[in-house]
């Protein structure tokens, strides 16, 4: 049974030498310390204070090299042979918990901290017999074994300075070893008693030898060894309980350092509970120390010392050991919870870390997937609209929110669609805007979605946009429904909400988001369907399908009255509509808030008196035949005029708005910049987006001194009249209905060669602006497949002059007259084959910047197509 208890902790005692580097020890340039014999020399009579007891007073000898696996005879007769003294063994850094004063800052292993922690707290409850213990000690550091203890013996064991007290337990065990040994050698016939003090030799070797941090502990052990030794001093029941100590000493040093490690910060109660545990293992440590430190003084009790005779009662070894026993098993049953505990935790842990993870990851793909749907914000092109059209005035639309139609829609379930309607520049747009704005104040609890078409942008112009808009707004607002979108977005990636099928896919998410379980009431709001050039019937089918079959949604839609629309729309099972001809009195009512409103702003800009503010607003008045763009209009010409010529400028004004756009053309064509007006309108007339002021010199041919000229290029944009409006450094039209007059009434005065020949302006100025700025590696990144992610635009940006061109140069050639205008460029050697061969490398680099590689890769289909439609007709 020994033998086998020595291999375990043999096997134990080679963990602490796995775990040295944590404990602190630094190995010595053989690898290690050795333990040393040690010969005992006289030492001084005079007290000295315990921090000035080190190993100097032993003389110490260094062991020859012996192989791990070296017999405790070969390595104590290595010992003797040798004369080369050995270094004072490493001490190591500590911090004692009680009393920090004294100790270095170096952290100790836990065991170490809690063995000092218990031979404090032990010394606080049994003073006497630890001094009695400590006097025992330091006659031994002072004379040597065998010698008598006088009861006037001074404790010289260090008190405050856990550092040197520990160098004190070391040189005690190394001289109690020395002294085993000899002693055993002798006595080997003993049997039983002798087996035993060898295994706990080894032992206390190597754990010495691994960490000398337990040197605390394994002292009293190393000195009680000695009356197993001497069976004439020791009972049966001591040695067995010896015995156990020793196996219990270092199992429980290896499972504190495992059971107490250190606890995340969120471990929350499980921290309480390690506190808790920890004071059960140090009770133990206590009694096992208690044990240890009565075994010594029994023995020296034994040899006569007559102070130990009053202080304890050295004859219940078997209670003793049996406290001990109890001790643990109060201890196994605590540590067993705290196990389960612990499990629980890190498996918590292990989750949380888990779910921190994928929401991490969620959140990335989730960013990257709404980064990709998002075509426009609607909530930016709203504030956009609101600024261009000088605000939204509230009480002009407050009407609405009293109208039966309005209410019906409103208050009735099973009203699911309203439709607003009215000529161009009724207020449909501003209507709806404060209409938004109502429904966001009334309804926490619902979601609310729009987007405002626009003709005049192809981002916003067409149905699949639309779709995107309404979906965006509805996953920033519930950010769940993300995952509609994500399992398509994840198999497709980018391609879905471009590619040919963009529609479809789009469509068939939006209709899963509306019939969500987890959907609150929905508003979803869409305006000018008129000004939707592309998939207009679909994008109707899809209102009126989801109006019918989706009871939480309701929609309002508004347009100019269009028989296209209407007849769509009547498909709708649960519908109202509202004309703002039918409802003239409440336009008018609005209007004319509106002009007062106007009215009162141009008298504060011009000083105006009352007699000419009062002719101001009794003229909108008379004339504005409840079109809220009229008013806007001629009051944006009358902040350039002068207050004494005011009244006479009204009469030039013309009721209505195709008159008034007609006056503005003229006035356009008999000013010395016609040319170059016309020039600018026919261009913003055909785009395909709003250009930039940056982009405008490269379709126009502007001034010299004006390109890159802010200011001069504003001014020139101001001259085409109330057409244009420039918001951000971005030319759009003022009105759809601007646009719309351009095109069709003053088509002749805009464009006199006709619109192909606009497009093919645009086109080959296009050519030469890319032909001229492209070029490798324009951003100077100077690292091939450098993230897009990670790219700033310079400052100047190189490719702000030809950011229009290289989106759209391909969509004008489409849209030239091909028998007239292409057939040249697209000839071998034409103005096409040379900038494919000399820049298209460039190009597509300029496309990846701009992040517009997919309208790219359309292009080079339709120019395709358009070769092959050349070549054809060259062979007939």
């Amino acid at each position: 049974m020994l033998r086998q208890l020595r291999s375990r902790l043999r096997k134990s005692l080679h963990r602490h030498g796995n775990a040295r580097n944590h404990e602190g020890c630094k190995d010595n340039e053989q690898g290690g310390y050795d333990v040393p014999a040690v010969t005992a020399s006289p030492a001084s009579s005079e007290r000295k204070d315990a921090t000035q007891i080190t190993t100097a007073s032993i003389e110490i000898s260094h062991p020859a090299a012996l192989s791990e696996s070296a017999s405790p005879e070969e390595f104590y007769a290595a010992i003797s042979t040798s004369t080369r003294p050995l270094p004072t063994p490493p001490a190591n850094n500590f911090t004692d918990i009680r009393n920090p004063a004294g100790a270095n800052d170096a952290p100790t292993s836990l065991p170490a901290q809690l063995w000092d922690r218990a031979y404090y707290d032990l010394k606080q409850e049994e003073t006497e017999l630890v001094v009695a213990y400590e006097k025992i000690l330091s006659r031994q550091l002072q004379g040597g074994p065998g010698l008598a203890v006088p009861e006037s013996q001074l404790n010289i064991i260090a008190q405050n300075n856990p550092d040197a007290r520990r160098r004190q337990m070391i040189q005690l065990i190394y001289a109690g070893l020395d002294r085993i040994e000899r002693e055993t050698k002798l006595k080997e016939n003993l049997g039983v008693a002798v087996d035993v003090v060898q295994s706990a030799k080894n032992i206390i070797t190597s754990a010495i030898h691994a960490i000398p941090q337990a040197a605390l502990p394994w002292t009293g052990i190393c000195v009680a060894l000695e009356m197993l030794a001497n069976p004439i001093s020791a009972t049966e029941a001591n040695s067995k309980g010896i015995d156990y100590v020793v196996q219990r000493m270092e199992w429980y040093w290896s499972l504190s350092s495992s059971l107490l490690r250190d606890l995340p910060d969120h471990a929350g109660t499980l921290a309480e509970v390690r506190g808790q545990l920890e004071e059960k293992i140090l009770d133990l440590y206590k009694a096992l120390l208690v044990y240890q430190i009565k075994s010594v003084c029994s023995y020296y009790h034994n040899r006569g010392l007559v102070f130990l005779r009053d202080i304890i009662r050295l004859d219940d070894w078997d209670a003793d050991l049996e406290a001990i026993r109890d001790i643990e098993q109060c201890f196994r049953h605590d540590a067993q919870a705290y196990t389960a505990q612990q499990a629980t935790s890190h498996l918590e842990q292990l989750v949380h870390h888990a779910q921190k993870q994928e929401t991490q990851q969620m959140s990335e793909k989730y960013q990257q997937c709404l980064k990709q749907l998002r075509v426009t914000d609607p909530r930016d092109d709203k504030r956009r609209i609101e600024l261009t059209k000088g605000g939204l005035l509230a009480d002009s639309c407050r009407w609405v929110l009293d109208n039966a139609d309005f209410r019906q829609w409103h208050d009735d379930r099973q009203s699911r669609l309203l439709w607003i309607k009215g000529d161009p520049g009724k207020g449909k747009t501003m209507l709806l805007c404060g209409i938004i704005d109502e429904l966001k104040s009334t309804s926490d609890s619902s979601l609310l979605s729009f987007f405002f078409c626009q003709a005049t942008d192809a981002s916003l112009n067409n149905a699949t946009a639309v779709v995107r808009g309404l979906i965006y707004l509805l996953i920033d607002q519930r950010p769940s429904l993300i995952s509609h979108v994500q399992k398509k977005y994840d198999a497709t990636g980018n391609p879905l909400f471009r590619d040919s099928n963009a529609w479809v896919a789009l469509s068939e998410i939006f209709i899963d988001i509306l019939k969500d379980p987890s959907l609150p009431p929905t508003h979803l709001i869409i305006d000018a369907l008129d000004e939707c050039m592309e998939d207009l019937g679909l994008l109707l089918g899809l209102v009126v399908q989801t109006s019918s079959v989706c009871s939480a949604i309701k929609w309002i839609v508004s347009s100019r009255n269009w028989p296209i629309i209407e007849k769509h729309l009547n498909n709708a099972t649960h519908k109202a509509r509202l004309s703002l001809e039918l409802n003239e009195e409440s336009v008018s009512a609005a209007i004319s808030t509106y002009i007062r409103f106007k009215v009162e702003w141009l008298a504060k800009r011009h000083e105006y008196n009352n007699h000419i503010q009062a002719a101001i607003q009794r003229y909108l008045s008379e004339n504005a035949q409840g079109t809220f763009l009229w008013v806007a209009l001629v009051c944006h010409e009358l902040a350039n005029i002068s207050g004494w010529e005011v009244e006479e400028s009204l009469r030039t004004f013309p009721p209505g708005l195709d008159e008034l756009y007609r006056r503005m053309i003229n006035q356009i064509y008999n000013s010395r910049h016609a040319k170059l007006l016309q020039q600018i309108l026919a261009i913003v007339s055909v785009v395909y987006r709003p250009v930039t002021l940056d982009e405008l010199p490269s379709l126009v041919d502007t001034p010299y001194r004006a390109s890159g000229d802010d200011r001069a290029l504003a001014e020139i944009v101001g001259l085409c009249g109330s057409f244009l409006t420039l918001r951000e450094r971005t030319v759009s039209f003022i009105h759809q209905s601007a646009k719309d007059f351009l095109l069709k009434q003053a088509r002749d005065e805009i464009f006199p060669s006709g619109m192909e020949d606009v497009h093919h302006t645009i086109f080959s100025r296009s050519l030469r602006i890319m032909q001229k700025t492209l070029r490798r590696d324009i951003y100077n990144l100077g690292a091939p497949g450098f993230s897009i992610d990670n790219v700033m635009p310079p400052n100047p940006d190189p490719l702000a002059l030809v950011r229009y061109p290289c989106v759209y140069w391909v969509n004008h050639l489409r849209a030239c007259n091909p028998k007239k205008n292409t057939n040249k460029d697209l000839q071998n050697g034409g103005t096409i084959d040379t900038f494919l061969r000399e820049k298209f490398l460039n190009w597509f680099e300029a496309l990846s910047l701009l992040r517009c590689m997919s309208e790219g890769i359309a292009s080079l289909l339709e120019l395709e197509r358009l070769l092959e439609v050349s070549f054809r007709s060259c062979d007939i």
